[in-house]
């Protein structure tokens, strides 16, 4: 009996280290799937144990990793993001710098544009990541039977049935809302907006993640609001330190933050960290706006729940629509406003007053139906999928010294270049390309992260997308001088967990 077990642990840490030279050298190239266990145990004569546990440690060490009922694929040789030191918080800004905003300004000019090939918009621009069929049905339906709904209105605080529909789909994020709490939205921009407007007044301090969703910026200087930079940490998010100390000296009068599948950044604040968040916002009686956008478009097996699940006393407000996960012309959101509900119901009405009647409707019927749960399915495992590929894609035409995010959910990537690559500069050299990326630049009112872009993986992985991608790579080896592709060996790309 020991005889065996000495011999099968040996054996499969053997294959182990097979399988790990055989990435290394790059015969499995990142972003393919091992052969399946059976097959596996077939070719190289070992029992089925042994290799499952051959790939399992293959799994801890970070060579590969499982997805649901998929099998084993090689992780993109790509190195992550360093922890970012612990900094102290920015001075407030009461206005983004104006390069930042012009840049935001050339970005959205070229995202609109049908000739350039966009991988700066976080919106997937092709039918094939949403319902449209079903969606389409329900409403000729809603038609037929309601031709009146054409000249309704669903009046603020928004249709009750929906309300209804989203209260009941907020346990899956841990949350028990009241449907009578919920507003209707005309997208998570104006729940954020609406938050901002009810939780603050012109001249007060907002403390944001760094970096941070861009659009954010020029929102708070349009309301005469102040942003203050937190240190944000790209695995583990916002510095609750820094934040309790900004909290205790009392210089933030509300906080923005999305703690769930982050943007640009894309991790999910650990489970502690969320408690301690909301914790401090209450103990402190200060508004925390959680952008919960991207929460449904987890990728782990059971979803985090929204900081919003551990609200004592409602100084939290979460915000969302379903324009990322649904059906972005619907605009589509809502936001619950905790302690300031009624609030926002009112300035919703004297804001943008009522939302479609018809595609509330629409919207309520495919929830009921259980539709959008598995349409959630679906997404999720093509978004892992797809920012695995733009990562070996990064891996494989970036320079070397790279690194990029591994998100938790959602569908973008933050890429930080080695020295000498200017992401303002690489962003005006491939417009000449008639392509369009996000420089880092745009997400800090300071116009930090000048070596830093986001990148969406959200589109078709075709011809075209691929291409550019390629070029986007091309053009930073050219700036810093450095060739393409990073050197997969040792533990300094795959570390142990």
């Amino acid at each position: 009996m020991t005889d065996t077990a000495d011999f099968s642990d040996t054996r499969y840490n053997q294959l182990a280290e097979q399988l790990a030279d055989a990435i290394r050298r790059g015969t499995l190239a990142p972003g393919s799937r091992l052969p399946s266990v059976r097959r596996s145990a077939q070719t190289w004569s070992v029992s089925i144990n042994t290799v499952v546990a051959a790939y399992r440690r293959l799994e801890d060490r970070g060579f590969i990793e499982a997805r649901p009922q998929s099998g084993f694929y090689v992780r993109a040789a790509l190195p992550a993001l360093h922890h970012q030191p612990q900094e102290q918080p920015q001075t407030p800004a009461a206005e983004p710098a104006d390069e930042v905003l012009d840049l935001i300004d050339k970005v959205f000019a070229s995202q609109i544009d049908p000739t350039y090939t966009n991988l700066s918009l976080a919106c997937p621009q092709s039918n094939d990541f949403y319902p449209t069929g079903k969606l389409g049905r329900i409403m000729s339906s809603l038609l037929r039977r309601q031709p009146n709904l054409i000249g309704q209105y669903a009046l603020p605080p928004g249709s009750p049935a929906l309300r209804q529909q989203i209260a009941r789909r907020a346990l899956a994020l841990g949350m028990i809302l009241e449907p009578a709490d919920i507003t209707i939205t005309h997208g998570c921009m104006e729940a954020l907006q609406l938050a901002l407007r009810v939780t603050t007044k012109p001249g007060d301090s907002v403390g944001l993640e760094t970096p941070t969703y861009f659009y954010l910026l020029p929102m708070l200087a349009s309301l005469g609001l102040k942003a203050v930079e937190i240190p944000t940490d790209p695995q583990t998010g916002l510095s609750l330190d820094v934040l309790e100390m900004l909290l205790t000296e009392k210089r933030l009068n509300a906080v923005i933050a999305m703690p769930t599948a982050q943007n640009p950044l894309g991790f999910t604040m650990p489970l502690a960290a969320k408690k301690r968040l909301a914790r401090l916002m209450n103990d402190h009686q200060v508004p925390l706006i959680e952008d919960g956008l991207y929460a449904e478009i987890q990728f782990g097996a059971t979803l985090s729940p929204a900081v919003k699940a551990f609200d004592r006393d409602g100084w939290i407000l979460f915000c969302t629509s379903f324009t990322k996960t649904l059906a972005p012309d619907f605009r589509i959101g809502w936001v619950d406003g905790g302690r300031f509900a009624d609030k926002l119901h009112k300035l919703k009405a004297v804001s943008s007053m009522a939302e479609s009647a018809l595609l509330s409707q629409t919207l309520t019927l495919f929830l009921e139906s259980g539709g959008y749960d598995h349409h959630l399915r679906v997404l999720r495992r093509r978004y892992a999928s797809q920012v695995e590929q733009a990562r070996a894609l990064i891996a494989r035409h970036f320079p070397q010294g790279t690194r990029a995010t591994q998100p938790a959910g959602g569908f973008v990537i933050w890429v930080d270049f080695p020295p000498g690559v200017d992401c303002v500069t690489l962003f005006r050299q491939l417009l000449k390309d008639k392509i369009c990326m996000t420089p880092g630049q745009l997400y800090s009112p300071s116009g930090r992260y000048s070596n830093g872009l986001r990148l969406s993986c959200c589109y078709v992985f075709d011809t075209r997308y691929i291409s550019a991608m390629i070029r986007i790579g091309e053009r930073a080896c050219e700036m810093c001088g450095l060739p393409p592709g990073l050197e997969a060996t040792g533990t300094d790309y795959f570390p142990d967990k």
